[in-house]
C-alpha cells in the first residue's frame, strides 16, 4: 500500500462517519447514552435524599422543604423526561433486537420524541396544577 492511499483513507472515513452521525438510528443511539447519563448523575442525589430519613424526620424534612423549590421541580420534570426517552429507546433496542423487521426505522426518532415531550408535558401539567 502506497503512502498516498493510506493517507487518504483516513479522510474517507472521516466523511462516512459524519454522514452516519446524522442518521436517526445514531441519533436515537446518542439520546439512550446520554439520557441514561442523566439518570445515573441522579442517582447519587437521590440516595443522599435516603439517607436523611436515617437521620431522623428533621433532617428528612429539612431537605424535602428544599426539594420544593422551583429548580428542583425543573429537575424533577427533566429526570421525567429523560425517563421517558431512555424507556422508548431501550423498547426501540429490544424491537430491533428480537423482532423481525425490514424496511427504514426512521419513523421510531418521531416517536420517541413524541413519549418524551407527552410525558415531559403531562408531568408539567402535574407540576403547575391546583396544589
Amino acid at each position: 500500500m502506497s503512502a498516498v492511499t493510506a493517507s487518504r483513507r483516513p479522510t474517507s472515513m472521516r466523511r462516512n462517519d459524519w454522514r452516519a452521525r446524522r442518521h436517526p438510528g445514531f441519533l436515537l443511539a446518542m439520546a439512550h447514552r446520554l439520557s441514561g447519563l442523566g439518570l445515573a448523575a441522579f442517582l447519587p442525589l437521590h440516595f443522599l435524599t435516603l439517607g436523611t430519613a436515617l437521620e431522623g424526620a428533621a433532617a428528612l424534612d429539612a431537605s424535602l422543604r428544599l426539594i420544593d423549590m422551583p429548580l428542583f421541580k425543573l429537575g424533577e420534570w427533566t429526570l421525567v423526561v429523560l425517563l421517558a426517552v431512555h424507556s422508548s429507546c431501550g423498547i426501540r433496542l429490544l424491537v430491533i433486537e428480537f423482532r423481525p423487521w425490514s424496511g427504514p426505522r426512521k419513523n421510531w426518532l418521531a416517536a420517541i420524541i413524541g413519549i418524551g415531550v407527552a410525558a415531559g408535558l403531562a408531568f408539567a401539567l402535574a407540576l403547575l396544577g391546583p396544589a
